[in-house]
This record gives C-alpha cells, sequence and structure tokens, in this order.
C-alpha cells in the first residue's frame, strides 16, 4: 500500500472511485454493495483483514483439559461454538445432555441449535439489559464448574480478559481453554494499490492494516468505520474517520457510505 501515501490535495470531499472493504465478499449476489456498484459506478473489493485458524485436537490435548468434566459452558461468539464442537468432534469427546450453556446473546444461544439438542432449562442467555452474563453466571456459581473457550489473537493488546477476571476475583471454579487463532492476513499484494476508500468493521483490522504496513500514511484516503469501538480504534491510530456507522441517518454501513457518495460523487 505504498501509494497510499499520495500527496493530500486539499480538503477531503473527493471523489470516490475505489473501496475497499475489510470482510469477504458476502455470498448473495443480492448484497447491498452491488447497489453501490451499480449506482455510482464505482469498483468495491473485499480482503478479509483478519481470520480465523482451528486449534487441532492434537493441540488441544496439549492443555490438558477434559471438556466433559465441566458441567458448564461460557460462550462468547458462534465461532466459539463452532471450534469448541469441532475440537469435541475430533477428539471423540460427546459432551452430556444435562451439560449447561451459558451465552453472551440470544444469536449465540440459538446458534447452539446446529450442535445439541436445544433445551430451553440448560441454555442461558441476557434477555435483556438488567440481565447481563455475569448476572446469569453468579446464579449458578457454587453448583457448576465452568469451562471457558477462548481464541488467542495475533495481537499482543487485544486479548479481553473480562471474563476470566471476574471469574477469578470471584473465585469461580473454571478452566479456560484455547480453541482457535484469530490472526492478521497477509495483504502484501495491496503493498502497491491504491483505494479512495477503505472500510472497517472491527479494531482487529486496524490491527491488520498498521502490522501489514507499519508506515501507513492515510493522506487522501477516506476511512469508514462501524460501531462506536471501531471507530475509537480509528482515532488511537490517528486516522481522521470520514464515514461513520451507525447513525441517526444510516443504521447501515452501506447506508453510510451511500450518503457520503451522494456528497462527494457529484
Amino acid at each position: 500500500m505504498a501509494e497510499l501515501t499520495k500527496t493530500v490535495e486539499s480538503g477531503r470531499n473527493l471523489e470516490v472511485k475505489t473501496i475497499l472493504i475489510s470482510q469477504p465478499e458476502p455470498s448473495s449476489t443480492r448484497n447491498p454493495y452491488v447497489g453501490l456498484k451499480d449506482k455510482f459506478g464505482i469498483q468495491i473489493d473485499f480482503r478479509k483483514f483478519i481470520q480465523v485458524e482451528g486449534i487441532s485436537g492434537k493441540q488441544f490435548r496439549k492443555e490438558r483439559i477434559n471438556p466433559i468434566e465441566h458441567s458448564a459452558i461460557i460462550f462468547t461468539s458462534k465461532t466459539a461454538i463452532q471450534h469448541f464442537f469441532r475440537i469435541c468432534g475430533e477428539l471423540r469427546i460427546t459432551m452430556p445432555q444435562e451439560t449447561k450453556y451459558f451465552c453472551q446473546s440470544e444469536t449465540i444461544a440459538l446458534y447452539l441449535q446446529k450442535f445439541i439438542e436445544y433445551r430451553k432449562r440448560k441454555v442461558f442467555f441476557s434477555k435483556d439489559a438488567k440481565t447481563t452474563l455475569f448476572t446469569l453466571l453468579d446464579k449458578h456459581k457454587g453448583n457448576e464448574k465452568f469451562l471457558y473457550p477462548t481464541p488467542v489473537y495475533d495481537f499482543d493488546d487485544i486479548r479481553k480478559n473480562d471474563i476470566p477476571s471476574y471469574l477469578s476475583e470471584n473465585e469461580f471454579d473454571f478452566s479456560e481453554c484455547t480453541i482457535y487463532k484469530i490472526v492478521c492476513s497477509d495483504l502484501s499484494d495491496l503493498e502497491n494499490i491504491y483505494y479512495d476508500m477503505i472500510v472497517f468493521f472491527t479494531p482487529l483490522g486496524i490491527k491488520s492494516l498498521f502490522k501489514n504496513f507499519p508506515d501507513f500514511k492515510q493522506k487522501n484516503t477516506r476511512i469508514a468505520g462501524f460501531g462506536s469501538v471501531t471507530s475509537k480504534a480509528i482515532s488511537d491510530h490517528d486516522l481522521i474517520l470520514d464515514v461513520n456507522a451507525p447513525t441517526v441517518e444510516a443504521k447501515s454501513m452501506t447506508g453510510a457510505i451511500e450518503l457520503y457518495l451522494k456528497k462527494v460523487n457529484k
């Protein structure tokens, strides 16, 4: 991305002809990015800035943790569920019917239906703003031995310790295990390619950008970010956030991009 160091022109309301989305291309041909391309006659490319790598069953054995020795599992993402049961399959482990599952959200809880016989009495999730994951865990503190499957990150400062810290500080009976890795994608082939706009959806995407291109300078490149956490990461790296979502005017990233394009692509 050496070309991303182009000389800054006055102002930032320059026409956008090319956009890089830091995610895989949607499988559906009816995705909203197609509408943007057709409406504005622009080029939109997709590229994963981060990727998930599974831990093998052989690697997992080295952690000396047996999932069936735990009566409750904590899940904070669909990816964690997917890789947990993948490893169980590799090791020919069948989780007992009575195992309880504590999930960060209802969406994550419902994803369990792909892997277990779903029963409300053994699947717990936050149903309202007053009920947090910690609230649910507290109610079962003395009765369960918890297992918290987590990823390991290709970033020194990105790992979240809120759940294991809470469990430790409140003397829960729990174990933590690594089941997959989140690593930077190799973006070296983009070194000499310039995009008018780059779109980010997570702080990890920003981390990957600077890991691949430590000397990256924004200059004329417009940056779009989805969500407050991503926006903060953009600011923390001294980048200018040109397109923000969600907002009152645009709930989606594509909606926010469209509003921006209407302004600059006249």
